[in-house]
């Protein structure tokens, strides 16, 4: 088969390599996974332990074993009758360290390279800004740190010792000596590049780099060209039978998503697969971001997200509504900030675009005035009109993007009045239809304007880093009412979603995208399943949460200890949500890796924030007071009592935390959908942002079974194994609930080739299992609650999750 059963996500890099994956098939296979599910696999940086830093998208990674150990791997796959989807990149390549050799060739031959149109770069706007210096040019050239190598296979340039830098062919001949800082400044001024400090890129860059990252430059896949060399691989690789499909990184970050996917479809399509490879048809997902509201667009031929919008759903559902008022008025109280979340990313989104994106948007705005110029409709606007426009437009823009007329989802119109509504209020006087005339040039047909395209595809490129820098690189690590609600693909504003939403999600996908992937981790979430399922219990007890909370927070010193509350109610957030499992307080050793791990995360927290640090400007002796604070916490036996209070909180927590973890894992294996199992999560899956959520996994623990998520995993993937017409199909079905606690029960059918189930799974009892044995709640907590003609109470009896015959 290529459309997969169930999938397991492998972060494949140096030190776990195509024959570290090879070694645990049999596992996987037992466990009653149908495919591996890679991270890139070709050619990327150095040592990167994620791979979507690609150097050389024609080339299986040699540090992954090659294609040599990618055959292995798939023989190994396809003996156990699995299968092989691999994540591919095609928004932009990795450009650092001088390892990619297209755009070294763009450095050394400008204009003239074979590559020039490869990458997104402006060159009407000059020659491409190089931002890598680490301070201005004239102080760099004047501390001798720019030099003239002559020992590699060519001249080149040597940056602080260690970085090459190519120098057109022209120049080999005349060479300045190292200190002629008059001829360097000269050779430097005659380079298809300009030498920059890496603080100018953000002003005045002139190519386009993924979000804010200068290593990463900007492909264009809509040309063909590009899309043939940057894709020969994957479809040398399908139409060999090594892999069985694919999963498209940051599609919303391409020129026309739509086209791209139905290109790759077709491509997928027309290849004749080997006989002894399933015949097809491949699995083709994309990463997107679905906005509140926001739906896929059918058009796309793919088979559906790579599962956030689903983690989001599912998270939603597992919040107790009654927790928002009294959990949001504690973190107003707590940490001083009065801004409700709305507010917070309307402020993010107005100190990105203008602290990380101006040269973008300067670009974009540039090219619709020219638009303006040229409609008799518009002609007499300014560009100082067009700039506010489309600076209002990104304050309040609620999706990634738009698309061409034909992608456009039925729910468009319904997004276009939101945008409306929200930029109304700052929009200028007088200036409302320019607003307006700049919606309807995102959404109008463009076949044959190509300013037009030109303008629209600027600032659909720039909506989309602008949402995702804006909103879950800034404003989650600000608004931290409860973090269990800030992840990717969130919407922070919305505390918890009714059975009734969900079940009307799931019968969405069940009739256009049966087979979208369904996640619950990623490499790339903020918090582990596991962490956001305990914080989720908090939703329950809001009252305890707060008598805790404070509590510690007194322990601890409070205002005493110089952080802010801010990010002191983080923190305690984080400690009790993602305390190890098995972590004794009594174990030093164990207590010492917790901090580490935590001050990894608190640093980036407090950078990607920006209110306190920074990546730009780090405030060290700030974030050497947090560090202070969670070591001291965790190591310093001054602090013991707090430590056993969070430890004991999380025992206390234990049964109902165990409860939301096992509808959350068990509701991913049986919705329509296929659900994916990122790597470790049989276990606790306690991680934090990344690196820590990227950390080695020890499967000879995994291997061992008897764990009670694991065993329960293991259980459903075998069901989805032995009855495959159940999960595959559209056959979903709600199931009614009746009684006094009807609110507390989600329940439904899955049916195919005459078989049938009834799942149902308990919700919000946190309080009940806390305030009982630790047990599910009792038959009189349950009372008169039906499912169906079941009651609540027998369902219930052996745990949150019932599944049986229907």
């Amino acid at each position: 088969m290529s459309i997969p059963r169930a999938t397991y996500r492998l972060q494949l890099h140096r030190d776990f390599p195509f024959s570290a994956a090879e070694a645990i098939v049999p596992y996987l296979h037992d466990l009653g996974i149908s495919h591996v599910y890679a991270s890139p696999i070709t050619t990327a940086v150095a040592g990167s332990m994620h791979g979507y830093d690609v150097t050389d998208p024609t080339r299986v990674n040699p540090e992954l074993g090659g294609e040599d150990g990618l055959r292995s791997l798939v023989a190994a796959l396809r003996a156990h009758g699995m299968g092989l989807i691999i994540d591919i990149v095609p928004n932009h390549m990795g450009i650092a360290g001088g390892e990619n050799s297209w755009w070294q060739d763009v450095l050394r031959n400008g204009e003239a390279s074979r590559y020039a149109r490869f990458f997104d770069i402006d060159w009407t706007g000059g020659k491409p800004l190089l931002p890598i210096l680490g301070a201005r040019l004239e102080d760099v050239l004047a501390e001798g740190q720019i030099t003239v190598d002559r020992d590699g296979a060519e001249p080149a340039l040597l940056l602080y010792g260690e970085q090459r830098v190519p120098i057109r062919a022209e120049d080999h001949g005349d060479l300045p000596a190292d200190g002629d800082i008059g001829r360097l400044r000269a050779l430097l001024d005659r380079q298809h590049y300009q030498l920059a400090w890496w603080r100018t890129a953000d002003d005045e860059l002139n190519w386009r780099r993924f979000f804010t990252v200068s290593e990463l430059a900007g492909l264009r896949v809509e040309d063909p060209e590009v899309f043939e060399e940057t894709h020969a691989l994957y479809f040398r690789l399908y139409a060999e039978g090594l892999v069985d499909g694919l999963r498209v990184d940051h599609v919303d970050g391409l020129a026309d998503p739509g086209t791209y996917c139905r290109m790759v479809r077709e491509r997928l399509e027309a290849i004749q697969r080997p006989a002894d490879a399933p015949a097809g048809p491949a699995y083709l997902v994309v990463e997107k971001i679905l906005g509140a509201g926001e739906k896929l667009p059918t058009s796309w031929q793919v088979d559906g997200t790579s599962g956030y919008d689903f983690m989001e759903e599912v998270s939603a559902l597992l919040h107790d509504p009654a927790g928002e008022a009294p959990l949001t008025a504690l973190w107003h109280e707590f940490s001083g900030r009065d801004l409700t979340w709305h507010q917070e990313e309307l402020l993010a989104r107005q100190q990105l675009l203008s602290w990380s994106f101006d040269a973008q948007f300067r670009a974009c705005a540039d090219l619709f005035a020219d638009l303006a110029a040229a409609r008799p409709e518009s002609r007499g606007w300014t560009t100082g009109m067009m700039r506010r426009a489309i600076e209002r437009l990104l304050w309040v823009f609620p999706v990634y993007r738009t698309y061409r007329p034909r992608d456009n989802a039925p729910t468009q119109d319904a997004m276009l009045d939101r945008v409306r509504a929200a930029v109304k209020p700052y929009a200028p006087p007088g200036e409302a239809e320019v607003v307006e005339q700049v919606l309807q040039w995102l959404v109008e047909p463009a076949e044959g304007d190509r300013l037009l395209q030109a303008a629209r595809r600027r600032f659909w490129q720039l909506s989309a880093p602008i949402a995702a820098k804006a909103v879950e690189d800034t404003g989650f690590y600000r608004y931290c009412r409860l973090l269990s609600r800030t992840d990717v693909g969130f919407d922070a504003g919305r505390w918890s979603q009714s059975a009734e939403e969900f079940h009307a999600g799931n019968a969405e996908r069940a009739e256009h995208f049966p087979h979208a992937m369904l996640a619950t981790a990623t490499h790339d979430h903020k918090r582990g399943e596991d962490v956001r399922a305990r914080l989720a219990v908090l939703s329950g007890v809001p009252d305890l949460w707060r008598q805790e909370v404070t509590g510690w927070d007194w322990l601890a010193g409070g205002e005493g200890t110089s952080v802010d509350p801010a990010d002191r109610y983080a923190l305690w957030q984080t400690l009790f949500g993602a305390w190890p499992a098995g972590l004794n307080v009594d174990d030093a050793d164990g207590r010492a890796a917790f901090a580490e791990r935590v001050n990894a995360w608190q640093q980036k927290a407090l950078r990607e924030g920006k209110l306190r640090s920074s990546w730009e400007a780090p405030d060290e002796a700030y974030e050497q007071v947090c560090a202070d604070l969670v070591t001291a916490v965790l190591t310093d036996d001054r602090h013991q009592p707090l430590v056993r209070a969070i430890a004991a909180f999380v025992d206390r927590v234990e049964p109902a935390f165990r409860a939301v973890a096992l509808v959350q894992m068990a509701l991913r294996l049986t919705v329509p959908g296929m659900p994916d199992t990122y790597q470790g999560t049989e276990r606790e899956d306690l991680s934090l942002v990344d690196p820590d959520n990227r950390r080695p996994v020890d499967y000879t623990v995994r291997e061992m079974g008897g764990h009670w998520k694991g065993d329960v995993l293991r259980r459903l993937l075998h069901l989805r194994r032995d009855h495959p017409a159940m999960f595959t199909g559209g056959g979903y079905q709600p199931v009614e609930v009746s009684g006094a606690k009807a609110d507390h029960v989600l329940a439904f059918r899955r049916e195919g080739d005459g078989e049938a189930l009834m799942l149902a799974f308990a919700l919000h009892c946190s309080a009940a299992i806390m305030d009982g044995d630790g047990t599910m709640p009792s038959a009189e907590w349950w009372g008169d609650t039906r499912i169906g003609e079941l009651p609540a109470a027998e369902a219930f009896a052996g745990g949150p999750v019932h599944v049986a015959p229907a």
